[in-house]
């Protein structure tokens, strides 16, 4: 039995996590090794489901020769709804530093 099979993940060592607290969400981005030393992205949405104690979780892992396109997509994104679409919206209100936690 592997590793990755019996609940074990050394396959994929995390080297960086950073959560962001957002209301009733919590998202957190996840950086991963792989063996050969390469690094992806997983972000994750989670939030409490209709049972108490239940999460739900969403993720979508993101490779290394797309992080430029998925930045700029979300930037763009981002930015006509902050200046086109609710350009007098405050979206400062909600901002809280948190300190990223690093695996060395």
């Amino acid at each position: 039995m592997s590793d990755f099979e019996y609940g074990g993940d050394r396959q994929r060592d995390e080297v960086y996590s950073k959560r962001v607290r957002a209301g009733k969400r919590t998202y957190f981005f996840d950086v991963k090794a792989t063996r050969g030393n390469d690094y992806y992205l997983i972000i994750t949405e989670s939030k409490r489901g209709f049972e108490e104690g239940q999460y739900v979780k969403h993720k979508i892992f993101l490779y290394k020769e797309d992080f430029n396109k998925f930045v700029n997509g979300l930037n763009d994104a981002v930015g006509h709804v902050k200046n086109e679409l609710m350009p007098d919206y405050d979206f400062d209100q909600f901002d809280r530093d948190e300190e990223p936690r690093s695996f060395d």
